[in-house]
């Protein structure tokens, strides 16, 4: 009988992929994935544009309502107390509210559709989606905020001309105020995100952005107490506006200062993603 040694077993190429085929996505592929779905979809341009239309249309708006302003005489001094970019920026408060749906569609819509299982499935980490989709968001509020500026910016020059109101682009007034702007729609973006993470229905998370942005500060204004007030004070849309001045709401009581604003504004953005990442780790898709 002859002796009989065992030959190793012969594999194919693909019988044992490498190491960085088995391993998880990395970061950079989780992004471009999420800038696909989310530059795919009809949802994300019609948002941006109404994000556009209605930050630009109400800053015409204001700048044509000084002419009113001129006519008054109770008002007419108020004019000169004005700064241009708070005119051009007249319009950025109602540009949350788009921005905010916007946010809570690029994580629901997934969940209605289903497709968040294979989106788990690729990156079961889960964490690096979230990060991904906070990124994308971001970046892509800001490309908004800046054509939204810089369009308020030229449609209502004519009218602030005639007030000697344009802003100037060396004044740091100018840049305070759009860079304001550009925070507070960052917020509410991450804000509904994170929200649409945590609710995971494109009903209740626009209603849950939509009033916590919009309805609870305007409710609770009728109401005239003191810590009502200063509980309307903390909430998104009035904290931003001391961010959307050149610094004069600093010296109302109706207003926190910048320093707390910005402050309570990373609040409503942190909290709710931070809520959502951990959420993500203890229930299925």
């Amino acid at each position: 009988m002859s002796n009989l040694t065992a030959e190793p077993p012969v594999t194919s190429p693909t019988a044992n992929p490498p190491a960085a085929v088995q391993g998880h996505p990395t970061f950079a592929g989780v992004m471009r994935g999420e800038w696909i779905k989310l530059l795919s979809l009809r949802s994300t341009w019609w948002a941006m544009a109404s994000t556009v239309a209605v930050i630009t249309l109400v800053a015409l708006a204001a700048a044509a309502s000084l002419s009113a302003m001129t006519d008054d005489p109770a008002l007419a001094p108020g004019i000169e107390q004005m700064h241009g970019a708070e005119v051009i920026a007249g319009g950025f408060p109602f540009g949350m509210l788009t921005i905010a749906v916007l946010g809570a569609l690029l994580i629901t819509g997934e969940y209605a559709t289903g497709t968040i299982r294979s989106t788990f499935a690729a990156v079961p980490t889960r964490i690096p989606v979230l990060g991904a989709k906070a990124l994308t968001l971001l970046v892509l509020t800001a490309a908004v905020t800046l054509v939204s500026a810089t369009l308020s910016y030229v449609v209502t020059m004519p009218q602030l001309s005639q007030y000697d109101l344009v802003p100037a682009l060396d004044d740091p007034g100018t840049w305070r105020v759009f860079g304001g702007t550009l925070y507070s729609l960052i917020v509410a973006a991450l804000f509904s995100l994170g929200i649409g993470t945590l609710l995971r229905s494109t009903a209740a998370s626009v209603t849950v952005t939509l009033t916590v942005l919009l309805l609870l500060p305007g409710t609770l204004s009728f109401i005239s107490l003191d810590w009502v007030e200063t509980i309307v004070s903390y909430l998104p849309l009035p904290a931003s506006s001391a961010l959307l001045t050149t610094g004069a709401a600093e010296t109302q009581d109706a207003y926190l200062s910048t320093q707390a604003s910005l402050i309570v504004m990373a609040v409503y953005a942190v909290v709710p993603l931070a809520a959502a990442a951990v959420t993500l780790h203890q229930r299925d898709a």
